[in-house]
């Protein structure tokens, strides 16, 4: 029997080979295994009580006799099939908490750079001109968050210093968070924080009520000097409402780790945008993720043997 079954796809191009043996280290006296191939782990699936990596399809659950837990790699799970997890009683963990640190960072360089113009910097430093430009600073803005998860969390956690004001939006208010105020993603409240938001930052899981979130009505009503950074899932934002307001200079800029279609094609209108940055999916690429991704897995798999709840768990 397997304890630890390890899907053979890595991720952020690390290998995963370092996954498993990160695993291994905080799991010595368990049977950890990694199939290096897709056929590899079909064969060694029935015999697993736990696999971890990207996916797993319906169909190699049903030989999954043994399976009790699929520890997804991703903090996202709208790629799996979850209802067949549930069907075959098997409970899915993310690796919600693992990019925190990372992605946070990468939201607030993203932020300061769009406000400090460097792109501008950068081009005239390549023309060899030496003439200053205007640009205005970050403190005094107002910044709203989407999604208060782990991700979210740290991004406000970072802000603070900056003296800006915060907005947090969660599909439950009552909740509350640690930024200045909490909203709903809807009705009026939600339309007049985004009238008064300079920057507006998408940490949200990808769901049916955040699907197209962020449309032509939104973009009609952020300021037209509000940049929108998107480190969540590209279909939060309705992509054609995007390049509309780009185009009608209904908002400043874009950073976009995230897109809708993924991979972007090389005709995609976005990539022509001067005030668009747009990264590769690559916001979560952090020498330490599978370290993090492990400690997670790592505790999970001693749990299961006790009456303590799970960390992570999606269902």
């Amino acid at each position: 029997m397997i304890d630890v079954l390890v899907l053979s796809r890595g991720v952020h191009g690390m290998p995963v080979e370092d996954y498993a043996a990160a695993i291994e280290t905080r799991l010595p006296n368990r049977t950890v295994t990694l199939a290096r191939t897709p056929a590899a782990e079909r064969e060694l699936l029935p015999e697993a009580r736990v696999a971890t990596g990207l996916a797993l399809t319906p169909d190699t659950l049903t030989t999954a006799e043994h399976l009790e837990l699929f520890a997804c790699t991703f903090a996202g799970t709208d790629h799996l099939s979850l209802e067949a997890f549930r069907e075959h009683d098997v409970t899915v963990t993310n690796a919600s908490g693992v990019h925190g640190p990372n992605v946070s960072e990468f939201v607030i360089a993203g932020i300061l750079a769009h406000v400090h113009r460097l792109a501008e910097g950068r081009a005239r430093q390549e023309r060899t001109e030496w003439r200053s430009y205007q640009k205005p600073e970050l403190a005094g803005d107002t910044v709203m968050i989407v999604g208060l998860g782990a991700i979210g969390t740290a991004v406000v956690e970072r802000l603070q210093g900056f003296d800006v004001e915060t907005i947090g939006v969660r599909q439950s208010p009552t909740k509350g968070g640690p930024t200045d105020e909490v909203i709903g993603p809807d009705g009026e409240a939600f339309a007049a924080a985004l009238a008064r938001t300079d920057h507006l930052v998408l940490a949200c899981p990808l769901t049916e009520a955040t699907r197209g979130l962020i449309g032509h009505d939104e973009f009609r009503v952020l300021p037209s000097d509000a940049l929108l950074v998107n480190i969540a899932r590209g279909p939060v934002v309705d992509t054609d409402a995007l390049v509309d307001a780009l185009r009608k200079n209904l908002i400043d800029g874009a950073v976009l780790d995230v897109t809708d279609p993924e991979p972007l094609p090389p005709d995609h209108p976005l990539w022509s945008f001067q005030n668009v940055r747009i990264t590769p999916h690559n916001a979560g690429a952090t020498p330490q993720y599978y370290a993090r991704r492990a400690d997670i897995l790592a505790t999970n798999v001693e749990r299961l043997r006790s009456d303590d709840p799970l960390e992570n768990v999606v269902t």
